[in-house]
């Protein structure tokens, strides 16, 4: 003769059931509380709560200037990059970055400091004065940054959406 175990007692299926719907019911007013917050205030605390200090751009487009001697922040021929500038930047809703970078070779550094960081800032800020030199673009609406790849600089152009 086996022996089973004794039942344990269960709680009824109406109980589960009313659980769920306190859950539905509590989500459904978080939600509504949600709604209720401005979106572009909500953007930003969640920005401030990760560091992040500017908001980024949805990218929408590319260019580059390429030619620069290792060592060199001389831009040689930028002249593809000044007519994609000019019609990109066309709409105020934009913004442009420009990434200046640098090969990672021991040669490709800046001659006084010997920073590659230094260079590649240097190549940003090259391109960027030509763009502004030019009437391109106002400086306002540029962002500067340094990266590691080849030696070149990028242009990013970055939709930012109605002005607030």
């Amino acid at each position: 003769m086996t022996a089973f175990a004794e039942p344990r007692p269960t709680r009824p299926i109406w109980l589960t059931t009313l659980a769920d719907l306190a859950l539905l019911l509590v989500g459904f007013f978080v939600f509504l509380q949600a709604n209720q917050i401005d979106p572009h205030t909500l953007s930003a605390s969640f920005r401030a709560g990760f560091g992040i200090a500017d908001k980024p751009g949805i990218p929408v487009d590319i260019a580059g200037v390429a030619g620069f001697a290792p060592g060199s922040a001389q831009v040689t021929d930028a002249r593809a990059a000044l007519a994609w500038a000019r019609a990109a930047t066309r709409d105020p809703r934009t913004r442009l970055r420009i990434a200046g970078e640098v090969d990672g070779s021991p040669g490709d550094v800046d001659p006084v400091t010997g920073s590659g960081a230094i260079l590649a800032a240097d190549r940003a800020r090259a391109v960027a004065a030509l763009l502004v030199r030019a009437g391109a673009v106002a400086p306002s609406r540029l962002t500067l940054t340094s990266a590691h790849g080849q030696r070149r600089v990028v242009l990013t152009l970055a939709y930012e959406g109605p002005e607030r």
